[in-house]
């Protein structure tokens, strides 16, 4: 999905919201209150995080923000610039109350799969590279959000509603994305050298043991791909429960044999 089809524009991104959200918290288009970043540390005292552009600017900024991406899809950019650009563009806009920041993981995903970076039928595993480096993730997007923090004038009420006094939307209009940018292809060097080494590792040992397995039953390769599965969610072995759910079928010796090649490639 993320390879055919370009999910930066209105239409698609609510639908993406639809899809990513809990039911109850759908979107029909962008959000139409005042939305923040932040956390409780006290009895009616926020720590504000972010702000979020107000919610009569957001049309014209996302408007401006699908041009770009737009602009920058048709012209020879970097992909990785291109990503960075939109997607953390994306995540400061905030357009919706919920699933901001899983949709701009995304559309990096969308991105570079669309722009020929990641190889065909590969799922690029830079999301999980930028979620075991929370730091160098948290500083990117504090780059922007740290330096907005003196401008923005606002309140809260009681009930933590937050209202912005001052002109706010053209410092979400012209963003420097120079640290987002260098950020990002940090991120994408961590994933070939590290996730998609372990991705590439993870994928060579199960060919290995599905080879195995065949050589000591033959059963239909989506029984085999399962049999892996719940192996390596038990400590690499077949719960009993499994067996007798899914693979009645099996003998003594043969389940015996099968659990031993799934240990010998991934017990490390």
């Amino acid at each position: 999905m993320a390879e055919r089809e370009d999910f930066c524009e209105k239409k698609r991104l609510i639908e993406l919201q639809n899809r990513t959200v809990d039911p109850r918290f759908r979107d029909s288009g962008y959000r139409s209150t005042q939305n923040y970043v932040g956390e409780t540390v006290a009895w009616r005292h926020e720590k504000i995080h972010f702000v979020c552009p107000k919610p009569e600017d957001l049309t014209d900024l996302m408007d401006g923000l699908i041009a770009s991406h737009k602009r920058m899809e048709a012209g020879n950019l970097s992909p990785v610039v291109h990503a960075a650009a939109v997607a953390y563009g994306f995540v400061f806009l905030h357009p919706f109350e919920d699933g901001n920041g899983r949709i701009h993981r995304f559309l990096i995903h969308n991105i570079l799969a669309r722009q020929g970076f990641t190889p065909q039928g590969i799922m690029f595993p830079i999301s999980a590279a930028m979620l075991k480096n929370t730091d160098d993730y948290d500083a990117s997007l504090a780059a922007f959000s740290n330096p907005l923090m003196s401008l923005a004038e606002y309140t809260l009420d009681d009930a933590g509603r937050m209202t912005v006094h001052n002109d706010t939307a053209l410092w979400y209009r012209y963003i420097d994305m120079t640290p987002q940018v260098e950020a990002l292809f940090r991120f994408v060097e961590k994933a070939i050298e590290t996730e998609l080494v372990d991705e590439l590792a993870f994928l060579a040992n199960y060919d290995k043991t599905k080879n195995a397995i065949q050589k000591i039953v033959d059963i239909p390769d989506q029984q085999i791909d399962l049999f892996i599965r719940f192996c390596l969610q038990n400590n690499g072995r077949l719960s009993k429960q499994k067996r007798a759910d899914y693979f009645s079928m099996l003998n003594d010796t043969e389940l015996v044999l099968m659990e031993k090649a799934v240990q010998s490639s991934y017990d490390k």
